[in-house]
C-alpha cells in the first residue's frame, strides 16, 4: 500500500489548486486522474472566467495560446429577444479561455510543487476505517492493475460523478445524492461562423425557459471567428434533449447560417447552492463534486478554484494541528461559505425565481426595468436583488391587474436576501450544524414552492 499525507482525486481546476497549496507546504501529494496526462484540462466547457478570481487567489492572466479572448462585461438578452440589458464594470471583466491549455497549467503548478500524479487511474471508493476516510482504492487503467492508496486526508475533487461523496456512509456526514432536478444535462458546439461577430468582447446570455427549461444559454466568442455556444436543460421530469433544443432554437438565428462544426459535446452541471456540509472525518469535497458552480449560468472553475484554495489551507491547518476530523476540517467549510457559497445560494434562489417567472413575466420585468443592469450587476458580485418599485410601476401594474404579480416578486428579493444572510451565518462548529441546515432547507423548499408568477 502506498502512503501518502493528502489524496486528491480528480485534477481539475479545483483539485489542482488544492494539491498545489498543500504539495508547496512539503507534505506528500498524491494527485489522481482517470485521464492521460496529457488529456488533463479537455473539458466541454463554456470557457469562461472572471479575471476576479484569478486576482483574489493570485494567479496569473491567461496569456498567449492559453487566451483565446477578454471580455469586458455581459449582454442579457430577453426571451422575446426585444431587450438587452448590457451590464459593463471591472468587477465582470474575464477571460475566455483555451480550456486545455489552462488546466494544463494548473496540473503543471501541482506537479512542480511536488504534488504524484497517477494519470489513468480510476478511483473506485474510499477506504473506511472507525468513522474515517483514511485512503481510497483505485485501478489502473491501463494495466488493470488495482492500487491501495492510503492517506490522513483524501479530497474528493472528480467532478459532477463525484466518485468518493456517492459511496461515502452516512455517518460521515456528508450528503452523498442531489436531487436530480437541480442538475442540468448541458450542450455545446464550438463553431466558426462567416465573420466575426461585431462586439466580440461581452458573454451573451440568453434568458429564455422556451430555449432552455430550468437552465440557461450562452454564447461567447473565442479568437476570430469562433464561438463557444450552447445550453443547459434542467434533468426535471420529462426533459426535452439539449441538443435537441440547441438546433431547433440557436442554429435558428441567422447568425449561423454559413457556419461550420468544429467540436461537440455534453456535460452535466450541478447548478444550485453548494453541499450544505463539504467535510468529514478525514475527508474533504471540492468543485463540482461539491456543487461549487453558479446556479445562473453554471460557470464552475472560478467557484471550484476558490473551493480547492480554502480547501487546501484548512488541511494545511488540521494536518499541522495532528487533527483531521470532522471538527478540525470545519473551517474548510466555513471559509467557502464566506468567500463564494453565502453569494451561490443567493443565486439559486434567483435561479428559482427567473424559472417561475417563465418568458411572459421575464419580458415585463425587463421591458418595465423592475430589474435594472445595476441591479442585475450587484446580485451577480452576491449583494441583494433590488426592485426599481415605483409609484408609477404600481400605477401601471394596477392598471394591468398584475398587482399579485407584483407583491410575489417582492417576496422572492425578500426571499433571496434571507438566504443569502443565512448562509453568510454558517455554523462556527459541527455541533450547531444540524439547525442552520434544517433552516437553510425549509428556505429553499419555501423558493421551490413558489407558482408560476403571472
Amino acid at each position: 500500500m502506498k502512503k501518502f499525507d493528502v489524496i486528491v482525486v480528480g485534477a481539475g481546476t479545483g483539485g489542482c489548486l488544492a494539491a498545489k497549496i498543500v504539495a508547496d507546504a512539503g507534505l506528500d501529494v498524491c494527485l489522481v486522474d482517470r485521464k492521460k496526462k496529457e488529456e488533463i484540462g479537455e473539458k466541454v466547457c463554456g470557457d469562461a472566467i472572471g479575471k476576479h478570481h484569478f486576482d483574489d487567489l493570485g494567479i496569473d492572466y491567461p496569456a498567449g495560446e492559453e487566451l483565446e479572448r477578454r471580455m469586458m462585461g455581459v449582454r442579457i438578452h430577453s426571451p422575446d429577444r426585444k431587450n438587452v440589458f448590457e451590464v459593463k464594470d471591472q468587477s465582470l471583466y474575464g477571460f475566455i479561455i483555451n480550456r486545455r491549455l489552462f488546466g494544463q497549467r494548473l496540473l503543471k503548478d501541482a506537479i512542480d510543487a511536488g504534488a504524484t500524479l497517477l494519470e489513468s487511474s480510476l478511483a473506485l471508493e474510499p477506504t473506511i476505517e472507525n468513522n474515517f476516510v483514511t485512503g481510497i482504492s483505485a485501478k489502473n487503467l491501463k494495466t488493470e492493475e488495482k492500487l491501495e492508496l492510503s492517506s490522513q486526508i483524501v479530497v474528493d475533487a472528480s467532478g459532477y460523478s463525484a466518485a468518493l461523496r456517492k459511496k461515502l456512509p452516512s455517518e460521515i456526514g456528508v450528503q452523498t445524492a442531489i436531487n436530480i432536478k437541480d442538475v442540468c444535462v448541458v450542450y455545446r458546439e464550438i463553431r466558426e461562423l462567416r465573420e466575426q461577430v461585431s462586439e466580440p468582447n461581452f458573454c451573451e446570455i440568453y434568458l429564455s425557459q422556451e430555449w432552455a427549461p430550468g437552465g440557461y444559454s450562452w454564447f461567447f466568442a473565442e479568437s476570430g471567428k469562433n464561438v463557444n455556444v450552447g445550453l443547459g436543460v434542467a434533468m426535471s421530469g420529462d426533459f426535452p434533449k439539449p441538443k435537441d433544443q440547441f438546433h431547433k432554437n440557436f442554429l435558428s438565428l441567422p447568425l449561423f447560417d454559413g457556419s461550420s462544426l468544429i467540436d461537440a459535446g455534453t456535460w452535466y452541471d450541478p447548478t444550485r447552492r453548494p453541499l450544505d456540509c463539504m467535510t468529514g472525518n478525514g475527508v474533504v469535497i471540492v468543485g463540482d463534486a461539491a456543487c461549487q458552480v453558479n446556479p445562473i449560468h453554471g460557470g464552475g472553475m472560478g467557484p471550484s478554484m476558490r473551493g480547492g484554495a480554502d480547501a487546501g489551507e484548512t488541511i494545511l491547518e488540521a494536518i499541522e494541528r495532528g487533527d483531521v476530523g470532522r471538527d478540525a476540517l470545519w473551517p474548510y467549510n466555513i471559509k467557502y461559505m464566506h468567500s463564494y457559497g453565502a453569494k451561490q445560494a443567493g443565486l439559486d434562489v434567483f435561479r428559482l425565481l427567473l424559472q417561475r417567472l417563465g418568458d411572459a413575466g421575464l419580458n415585463y420585468v425587463m421591458e418595465h426595468r423592475l430589474i435594472t443592469e445595476e441591479d442585475l450587476l450587484k446580485a451577480s458580485m452576491g449583494g441583494d436583488a433590488r426592485l426599481n418599485i415605483t409609484e408609477k410601476t404600481i400605477r401601471l401594474f394596477r392598471g394591468l391587474r398584475k398587482l399579485s404579480f407584483l407583491k410575489r416578486l417582492r417576496d422572492a428579493a425578500a426571499l433571496l436576501k434571507r438566504v443569502r444572510q443565512h448562509y453568510e451565518e454558517y455554523p462556527a462548529s459541527a455541533q450547531s450544524f444540524e439547525p442552520w441546515r434544517r433552516k437553510a432547507q425549509s428556505m429553499i423548499e419555501e423558493a421551490e414552492r413558489w407558482q408560476k408568477l403571472r
